[in-house]
């Protein structure tokens, strides 16, 4: 985003359920606070997303999964993106083109706010990572898609070991959860300028994500390795 119209800058944070998301949103946006930064979290179900409570129970309904967040002393059994055939991924395809005018309208109302970064848990890619990347149909859809919003300054796909996320969020069967994270993997390639994060530590994964937001977001410059991350303040002319 232009610094000398002073619009906000756009962080997108995507990866599979139990890669550690909320986790890493919380971090940076606690680090931006104490930079002296104004920062704002958007949740792509929640205030992107078309009818998303709608289209929560109605699924709900269809395939008689569980509800609510899984955790480890409380396992549920989701039956909503895992499931997938056709006719879903039609129904998908439609909808996500939906969302992605739902995308376009909040990035234009947003970037007359008078804030600094706006931080979206979860972005269009997560929805495209629930359709069958590996076919080229659905490949050349999410191509298409992608030309059609805006790209955030930097977006973020967690990586995490598929048995490791399960552990932490057991909600979806473990062979879903490796199809999804092949599924990112190939989103990654096709959206072009994605950070995929490893599997590693969480203050590790926290160093490289707070590193590239200095590095691409506030000095538009490739993702460098300095030892200590300093996030300054850049004067904005609003």
């Amino acid at each position: 985003m232009s610094e000398a119209k002073g619009l906000p800058r756009f962080v997108s944070f995507s990866g599979m359920d139990g890669a550690g998301k909320s986790t890493q949103i919380a971090l940076l946006l606690s680090r931006l606070h104490r930079a002296g930064f104004s920062a704002r979290v958007l949740t792509f179900w929640d205030d992107i997303a078309l009818l998303g409570r709608v289209r929560e129970l109605a699924t709900l309904r269809l395939f008689r999964g569980d509800s609510g967040v899984g955790s480890p002393g409380n396992p549920v059994n989701r039956r909503d993106k895992n499931v997938s055939n056709l006719h879903l991924n039609l129904v998908r395809c439609f909808l996500y083109l939906i969302d992605a005018a739902g995308v376009w309208f909040s990035v234009r109302r947003l970037a007359r706010d008078r804030i600094d970064v706006v931080i979206f848990d979860r972005y269009i890619y997560d929805e495209l990572a629930n359709l069958p990347l590996h076919r080229r149909p659905f490949r050349a859809y999410a191509r298409l898609l992608l030309k059609l919003i805006p790209a955030p300054d930097v977006a973020f796909v967690l990586d995490a070991d598929p048995v490791q996320a399960r552990q932490r969020k057991p909600e979806y069967p473990l062979e879903f959860l490796h199809r999804n994270r092949a599924a990112y993997r190939t989103l990654a390639e096709v959206a072009k300028g994605v950070i995929v994060t490893p599997p590693l530590t969480q203050d590790e994964v926290s160093e490289q994500v707070q590193r590239a937001v200095v590095d691409h977001v506030f000095f538009g410059s490739p993702v460098s390795s300095p030892q200590v991350c300093v996030i300054p303040r850049v004067p904005t002319n609003r």
